[in-house]
């Protein structure tokens, strides 16, 4: 009974790993597809000039924003189920 608890376990921490790696694939690519609204520390800290409030911008932006979020929390959680195996 052991054995098929242990090749179970083992399946579905093969397949979480591999879900992983997909997830941090997309949210590279979300990351990436973000632009650039300042460069440098000044723009790290709101010092650099012009540019749209924090919860402007389009709906794409907005869109991918979501995206990056969900696939950020997705890659936290699957990360944590993960250690927990």
């Amino acid at each position: 009974m052991q054995r098929a608890n242990h090749g179970y376990t083992y399946l579905v921490y093969t397949l979480l790993a591999f879900l992983q790696v997909i997830i941090a694939g997309v949210l590279v690519f979300l990351i990436l597809l973000h632009s650039g609204k300042d460069a440098g520390l000044s723009g790290a800290f709101g010092i650099g000039g012009g540019g749209s409030s924090v919860g402007g911008g389009s709906m794409v932006e907005r869109n991918l924003d979501r995206a990056t979020v969900f696939f950020a929390v997705l890659f936290v959680l699957n990360t944590l189920v993960l250690l927990k195996i």
